[in-house]
């Protein structure tokens, strides 16, 4: 009986699973349709119907989109060693002289010194960024 239910929802299932056409690439955006490389613009059959097509080179077919591309910095995490990484932890329960904490007698002195190294850090990450240009 169980074998009997488990083919019944197998064969009402398989039309589920089967390969839909890929309409992604001929989706129209904005009321233009990206066509890619030497790919026609489609029209009717008897050619009357306009279309607005936008061409981009063969070699952006299967690329993310320029204008979602993520263009915004990678974390500072992502390029930087496990060790610089690693001392914010040996660093988080610190109090006193030279800590940026508002516990103990001259907790503020660290602070100008964290934020001058995150500023420094931010401006080499700017300039590697502006030298190491993305690929077309």
């Amino acid at each position: 009986m169980l074998k009997r239910i488990a083919i019944i929802t197998a064969a009402a299932a398989a039309p589920l699973f089967a390969a839909a056409p890929a309409h992604a690439q001929n989706a129209v955006q904005n009321g233009v349709l990206i066509i890619y490389g030497n790919d026609k613009c489609p029209t009717n059959k008897n050619g009357e119907e306009i279309v607005v097509c936008q061409r981009l080179d063969e070699g952006e077919r299967f690329r993310i989109p320029k204008n979602i591309r993520d263009t915004t910095p990678t974390t500072p995490q992502k390029g930087e060693a496990w060790a610089v990484r690693s001392q914010d932890a040996l660093t988080s329960g610190n109090f006193g002289t030279g800590s940026c904490s508002t516990v103990g007698v001259g907790g503020q002195t660290g602070c100008f010194v964290q934020r001058a190294t995150a500023a420094r850090a931010e401006r080499r990450a700017m300039k590697k960024a502006e030298t190491e240009l993305p690929l077309p």
